[in-house]
C-alpha cells in the first residue's frame, strides 16, 4: 500500500497520468511524445532537412533522472531532475521534489508540514533569506538582479524536507529568468519552529 501510494503520486506528478505503474506511464509518455514529435515536426523537417543550420531545431530530447534520499523525521524525499529540449534557444532543466510519509506512502505538502496561516510569515522568511543570498538590502536591489521582477515571494510547493533544513526549489522562470537559473532557498527548522506542526 505504501509503494502504491508513492508510485501513484510519482506517476501523477511526472507524467500527468493515473492508474498506471511507473513503467507503464513512462512507456506511454515516450510513445505519445514520439508520435506527437513525428506528427508536428515531420512536415517542417521535410522542408528544412537540407539546411544544416536548422538541424539543431529538430534534435529534441526528454530525460528524467531520479533518486531518493532520507528526509526529516523519517520522510522519504524523491527527486526527479528533468532535462528537455523542444526547439528554441536552449533546453529546460527542472528539479521536481516529492516528500512522502514513510509510514503511509502519502505525499506530504506544505499544509502537512506547517500550521494553518503559515503563508505570510514563511514568505517573509524566504524573502529575507533570498535577499541575504543575493547580497542585497532591498526588494528594489533584488529586482535589479532579476529576482521577483513581476511577483511577490511565495513558498514553493517544490521543497526538500532535509535532515536539518527545508530547501525550497524555484526552477527557472518561477521567481527569476533563465539567465539566473534554479534558485534554492534553505531555512533551518529553528528558523521556522513557530510555523511547524
Amino acid at each position: 500500500e505504501i509503494d502504491k501510494n508513492m508510485n501513484q503520486a510519482i506517476v501523477q506528478e511526472l507524467f500527468d497520468m493515473e492508474g498506471l505503474s511507473i513503467q507503464q506511464a513512462a512507456d506511454s509518455f515516450a510513445t505519445r511524445y514520439t508520435q506527437e514529435y513525428k506528427k508536428n515536426l515531420a512536415p517542417l523537417y521535410a522542408q528544412d532537412k537540407s539546411d544544416r543550420e536548422k538541424r539543431a531545431w529538430y534534435e529534441y530530447h526528454y530525460t528524467i533522472d531520479t533518486h531518493t534520499q532520507s528526509g526529516h523525521d523519517g520522510a522519504i524525499v524523491y527527486l526527479a531532475d528533468v532535462d528537455y529540449y523542444e526547439g528554441g534557444a536552449h533546453g529546460i532543466k527542472q528539479q521536481i521534489v516529492l516528500n512522502f510519509n514513510a509510514k503511509t506512502g502519502e505525499r506530504m505538502t506544505l499544509k502537512d508540514v506547517f500550521v494553518p496561516g503559515y503563508e505570510v510569515r514563511l514568505s517573509e522568511l524566504l524573502l529575507e533569506k533570498l535577499m541575504k543570498q543575493a547580497n542585497v538590502s532591498s526588494i528594489e536591489e533584488l529586482r535589479a538582479k532579476n529576482y521577483l521582477y513581476a511577483m511577490d515571494m511565495y513558498p514553493s510547493d517544490n521543497f526538500i524536507l532535509g535532515d536539518d533544513e527545508i530547501t525550497f526549489i524555484n526552477n527557472i522562470y518561477e521567481i527569476a529568468p533563465y539567465s539566473v537559473g534554479k534558485t534554492e532557498i534553505s531555512l533551518s527548522y529553528s528558523d521556522v519552529e513557530d510555523l511547524l506542526k
